[in-house]
């Protein structure tokens, strides 16, 4: 509709004209597709289920085989659409345009419109696509014009002159065209008025529109005749533009209108009032008739006014009053004073009601399951909003279109799912939303979606066990219950209501229907025969459980009937005599041998007890036990074969049934010899030494090492070895027959005293071990017996890692001899001639005192002293205790006496230096020896295999020989590690020392 508006002088006219637009209804429509809008064209007023158009066709979907559906999202409260052809149609709501909110503020240049969303849903919602649409609004001549009052009045000068062409009548109407574009009707005077002939003159004035048909009304005009004012007022401009920010307080200035008179006096004096102007504008701004200063009286809301256009009178006061009008057209500039709104609706075939969107548990990933409108009704930056979804919830959002021309302040989104949803684990989803604009300062808003997860039946019935065992007693009663099967879903309604049904196991083609039966409901399982065990002891089959679900699902479990039993059945040895071989020197409480037993009984019925009977003639009740799981055999003791070598005793199984019922078998032990004697070494003693010229040939024989072994056989088959004191590998000894050979060249480097730790091993397992040295003086002949039997003293105190060979000064001596050599040689004929006298009386008392092997010499420092423990011992000048030898601690061992009694030797052991603390007076340390090399089964059928811990070797198994003599050292068979260090003179100290242990 096209208003049209004209005033002349205080008279307001409304004269409209309306084209009435009538199209066959085939034209009533147009589409017009780009970048997803879908554009329409409907005419107003139409009835119900006029068709708009087809959106599958416009979007190129092929329909019809119900795969791709379409829904209308938006809109709805005017159209719709089938949701199989997509056919747009409108509702039985009629569509008046002039009624349409959208419609109300808009110009002849805008169009009026229905916005409208609607989604195309591929096969179950696997994809979405949304598209937006618009439906123009076009107008009919269905509104009659109408006078703002139905009398108007008009006032206008007397002596007016008129118009010579007019003389039929006194006025004539015409319209004329404005500058902005409207219809001005104008009453023009065709004839002299005489206000004292005729003061007032009233005519019909008659307004139509241009539709088809045309509507027309009519009002009274009415003239009054008035005195002459000669000149109207005039504005500065004739429109007048200005900005104002919304929300402004009240008062706020926003612009002056300013009008000149020529006239003078009261036909010059001007007053401000509003002329065509709304009902919004004359209750929002203030016009002042004095100074047509214009100020904000309301807050204005640019969201709802986003611009006020009017017109602005000035008037002055002659009579009758001249005027003379402006355009003031103001816009309301943006503040940020709106927070986004999210609005949250359906999408597709999800139902969203009341805030409650129903999605299945079986929904892909990533499908569409609500559309989430984001608006903000600020412009600019203030109506950029982003949004989100907060918490760790299976949901994202994703723009529901990716148009350029999209508003930034209306955006969609569609809140896809971004994992599996499952209703067993979560059944709902609080999914919140927040939406935060971009002005300054920020304003936000949040919107939540309860998403209830709906369930489905993809959870099969499950049994707490894979395998369910009963023991059920045999001769029952027919009918009796035997277990019962119990089975959950984790799903709900139909879902879960579960059934119980027998089947024959996979391992069994046998079917349980003739023994067994079950009850559907409650899974309770019923025998329906006499079992006896006998003749069979074990039921096996299966149970299943199907749930009521759409398809339906099940699960299975298996059921194992193992029938108990009576005492009807003795114990059973599997020999009557078992024969077993042990070593000698096990442990106590070591295991000796098994007996294997058996019961054709079950549970307790089958519960042995075994024991060791006692016998009159022996005390093997108090010697040996026996371990009722293993059927074990232990001994208390430990075995000296030399003492017993046999042992023969009784065993008892009795069971647990009721009456007890037992039986027994005879075990024979047999014990075994053992390597339990070291080598004793019988020459050389560990004070004596070899003089070795050094022209001697290779392979010329140095000393012979003799030693002996208590022990028969492999355990007393020696060999030989050199283990220390050879850093120049002078010196080779055979393994076998202990002769220590010269291998190498001798140079003047290797003069003096050589320290040989010769290490004898047997054979036996373990191997046993015994260490002596072996002195070889490196000299073209025996001056002086004293020295070298001072540093043989000395080396008895070094430690055996140090390396005693050669000479340690003989570099530094030949840088010494050119210096002293003159000197030297007068006196070294004396000393020489001291040294033949001192070493021939020396050699003459040695004849005399020698030692013995076996003989002990109480003056000999290997020998332990026999100290007053009443008696302190004496300190030195410095008050510091003496310093002990360092073998003073070493002591022999020898092996036990057959009476059990042992030896006063002392064993002693290395405790502090890393090196020699390997040099141990034991046999070996506890060990785990094979049962299989102590003892023989003569059983046919041995039916458990033992790894039994090996005994520690007792102390009397220890002793070797006595260390004066033969001074050697006992050891566990690992070869004694020796060190680099080295000092001058053999006299330095070791960091370690040998430690006495009583």
């Amino acid at each position: 509709m096209r208003k049209m508006r004209t005033l002349l002088g205080f008279v307001h006219c409304c004269c409209c004209c309306c084209f009435l637009l009538l199209l066959p209804p085939p034209l009533w429509v147009s589409l017009a597709a780009a970048k997803q809008l879908l554009r329409y064209r409907l005419a107003e007023e139409g009835p119900a289920d006029i068709r708009i158009g087809n959106v599958a066709s416009d979007l190129g979907i092929v329909t019809g085989s119900g795969e791709v559906t379409f829904s209308l999202e938006s809109g709805s409260d005017y159209l719709k659409i089938d949701n199989m052809t997509g056919e747009l149609s409108t509702t039985e709501r009629r569509i008046d345009r002039e009624k349409l909110p959208q419609c109300q503020m808009i110009f002849d240049e805008n169009e009026c419109f229905l916005d409208f969303e609607v989604s195309v849903i591929g096969p179950s919602q696997s994809w979405v696509d949304l598209f937006e649409g618009r439906v123009i609004i076009l107008d009919i001549n269905d509104n009659t014009p109408t006078f703002p009052s139905p009398v108007l009045t008009l006032t206008v000068e007397e002596n007016r002159p008129a118009d010579a062409a007019a003389r039929s009548s006194v006025f004539e109407l015409q319209v004329a065209d404005t500058l902005d574009g409207e219809k001005q009707p104008q009453l023009i005077v065709k004839g002299a008025l005489d206000r004292e002939q005729r003061d007032s003159y009233e005519l019909s004035l008659r307004v139509r529109d241009g539709g088809d048909p045309a509507r027309s009304s009519q009002a009274i005009l009415r003239v009054l005749i008035t005195d002459v004012n000669d000149n109207s007022p005039r504005f500065e401009k004739s429109v007048y533009e200005a900005d104002l920010a919304e929300n402004s307080s009240p008062g706020t200035p926003i612009l002056q209108l300013r009008a000149a008179d020529l006239d003078v006096g009261v036909n010059g004096q001007i007053e401000y009032v509003f002329g065509a102007a709304t009902e919004s504008v004359r209750r929002l701004l203030r016009l002042d008739e004095t100074s047509g200063w214009l100020s904000v009286l309301h807050r204005i809301d640019r969201e709802e006014v986003n611009q006020l256009r009017f017109t602005v009178m000035a008037r002055d006061r002659g009579q009758p009053p001249k005027t003379d009008k402006a355009t003031v057209v103001l816009n309301i500039r943006d503040e940020n004073d709106n927070v986004p709104t999210i609005d949250i609706r359906k999408i597709g075939r999800i139902p969203l009601r009341d805030g409650v969107a129903s999605v299945a548990e079986d929904v892909l990933v990533d499908t569409p399951i609500a559309l989430v409108q984001v608006s903000d009704r600020d412009q600019g930056e203030n109506g950029v909003v982003t949004c989100t979804v907060v918490g760790d919830v299976p949901f994202q959002l994703k723009p529901a279109s990716e148009g350029e021309g999209e508003p930034q302040n209306k955006r969609k989104y569609f809140l896809h799912t971004s994992a599996p949803l499952d209703y067993e684990a979560v059944r709902d989803y609080n999914v919140v939303i927040v939406a935060v604009d971009s002005g300054s300062p920020s304003l936000s808003s949040n919107n939540s979606l309860l998403v209830r997860v709906g369930d489905t039946n993809d959870n099969p019935p499950v049994f707490s066990q894979a395998v369910l065992e009963v023991s059920f007693p045999e001769n029952n009663l027919p009918g009796e219950r035997v277990a019962t099967v119990v089975a959950t879903d984790a799903d709900s309604g139909k879902n879960a209501e579960i059934t119980y049904s027998l089947e024959a196991s996979p391992l069994s083609s046998e079917a349980p229907g003739g023994i067994f039966s079950i009850n559907p409901d409650s899974g309770d399982v019923s025998v329906q025969a006499v079992l006896d065990r006998e003749q069979r002891d074990t039921y096996e089959f299966q149970v299943t459980a199907r749930d009521k679900g759409v398809p339906s699902l099940q699960g299975s479990t298996t059921v194992v009937v193992r029938v108990a039993d009576r005492n009807d059945n003795e114990p059973r040895f599997m020999q009557d005599v078992f024969t077993f071989y042990v070593k000698e020197n096990l442990q106590p409480n070591s295991p000796v041998g098994m007996v294997t037993v058996m019961d054709f009984d079950k549970g307790r019925n089958a519960e042995l007890s075994l024991s060791i009977q006692p016998s009159d003639h022996d005390q093997a009740a108090s010697i040996f036990s026996i371990e009722n799981d293993t059927g074990t055999i232990f001994s208390t003791v430990s075995f000296d074969r030399e003492q017993q070598t046999s042992y023969t005793f009784k065993v008892k199984a009795v069971d647990g049934g009721e009456p007890p019922r037992s039986a027994t078998a005879t075990v024979s032990l047999f014990v075994m010899d053992e390597n339990d004697n070291a080598p004793t070494v019988t020459f050389p003693s560990n004070s004596s030494y070899t003089v070795l010229p050094p022209s001697s040939n290779m392979r010329t024989v140095v000393a012979t090492v003799v030693a002996t072994d208590a022990d028969t056989g492999l355990n007393a088959d020696l060999n030989y070895s050199i283990i220390g004191g050879n850093p120049f590998k002078l010196f080779e000894i055979d393994p076998a027959s202990g002769v220590v050979s010269l291998v190498g060249k001798l140079a003047p480097k290797h003069y003096g005293l050589h320290r040989l730790v010769v290490q004898v091993n047997d054979s036996g397992q373990p191997p046993q071990s015994t260490t002596a040295l072996l002195h070889v003086f490196v000299n073209e002949s025996l001056s002086n017996a004293t020295v070298v039997e001072s540093q043989v003293a000395r080396s008895l105190h070094t430690p055996l890692a140090q390396d005693i060979a050669g000479d340690p000064s003989y570099e530094l001596s030949k840088q010494r001899l050119s210096i002293v050599i003159g000197v030297v040689a007068g006196i070294m004929i004396v000393i020489l001639l001291i040294l033949v006298v001192v070493m021939a009386r020396y050699c003459r008392s040695k004849g005399k005192h020698g030692y013995e092997a076996g003989k002990k010499d109480h003056e000999d420092f290997f020998t332990p002293q026999q100290h007053d423990k009443a008696k302190k011992p004496k300190k030195d000048k410095k008050g510091k205790k003496g310093k002990q030898p360092l073998y003073s601690s070493i002591v022999t061992v020898e092996a036990s006496k057959p009476n059990g009694q042992r030896y006063d030797s002392v064993n002693e052991k290395l405790s502090d230096s890393p090196g020699m603390g390997r040099y141990r007076s034991v046999n070996g340390g506890p060990g785990s020896p094979d049962l299989a090399r102590h003892y023989k089964s003569s059983s046919p059928l041995p039916t458990v295999q033992l790894h039994p811990q090996s005994p520690t070797a007792g102390k009397k198994h220890q002793a070797v020989q006595d260390l004066p003599p033969a001074n050697t050292f006992v050891g566990a068979g690992d070869n004694i590690s020796i060190g680099s260090d080295h000092c001058s003179e053999y006299s330095c100290q070791a960091s370690s020392k040998y430690s006495k242990q009583v």
